[in-house]
This record gives C-alpha cells, sequence and structure tokens, in this order.
C-alpha cells in the first residue's frame, strides 16, 4: 500500500500545523481543510485514506460535514477530535466515526490517542487491500 494520505480538518490553524507536522513525521501524506464545507470538497478531490476530523467550526460542524462525507463514502474511516461529550456523539457513532478523541485533557497528549487510532485503522485498510476489497 503506499502512503497513507490523511485529510486533517480543524478552524485553528495552530492545530492543524501542530497535528500536521505530526502525521507527516509519523509518515502520512498530508491534505488540510479549515471547515466543514472545504473537508466535504476535499474529500471529493483530494480523495484521502482517512479523515481526522473537528467536531467544533463555524459555517459547518463536523457533525453536518461527516453526514456529507457519509454521502460520498460509507467507507472512509474518520476520527473526530471532540472537545465536547453529548447526544451528537451518538449520531456520530451511527454515522460511523472510528474513533473519538478528546481535543484537550488534562490526562495526556491527544497526539498518543491518535497515533494508537490511526495504526489500528491503517492495519485495516492495509489488510483490506491486501485482500483485494
Amino acid at each position: 500500500m503506499d502512503t497513507v494520505k490523511v485529510l486533517l480538518v480543524d478552524d485553528e490553524p495552530d492545530f492543524i500545523n501542530i497535528i500536521g507536522a505530526r502525521l507527516e513525521e509519523w509518515g502520512y501524506g498530508l491534505a488540510t481543510a479549515d471547515n466543514g464545507l472545504r473537508a466535504v470538497e476535499a474529500v471529493k478531490s483530494e480523495k484521502p485514506d482517512i479523515v481526522i476530523l473537528d467536531y467544533m467550526m463555524p459555517e459547518m460542524d463536523g457533525l453536518a460535514a461527516l453526514k456529507e462525507i457519509r454521502k460520498i463514502s460509507r467507507k472512509i474511516p474518520v476520527i473526530m477530535f471532540t472537545a465536547y461529550a453529548d447526544k451528537s456523539i451518538k449520531i456520530a457513532k451511527k454515522l460511523g466515526v472510528s474513533a473519538f478523541i478528546p481535543k484537550l485533557s488534562e490526562y495526556g497528549d491527544a497526539t498518543d490517542s491518535l497515533k494508537t487510532s490511526l495504526d489500528l485503522i491503517t492495519k485495516k485498510l492495509k489488510t483490506r487491500k491486501g485482500q483485494g476489497k
């Protein structure tokens, strides 16, 4: 399998810069979008293997973007960063979110959880492609 391309979506430029640099350091290809509308367009144009999506964004929040992404592809793995736990997470789960990662945590670095989630998803993607699916 070629380099796994990740679409990182967040409205905070500093977050995109820090997490984007980490993703590239880990060997992932990177595409970015700064809001939900651009994320939907990037899913169409960039054809990422994995989407990392912020939950709270202006214009189109992560949940609305996820609904639109699912119209394009039901199979693309989506990891959602969230600082909010509410009933919308249940809706996101129904839309096939692969993992929820707390964006801010006093108990640990979110990048550890992100790396673990990406490793698991990448392993599944490689297995799926290896089986010719």
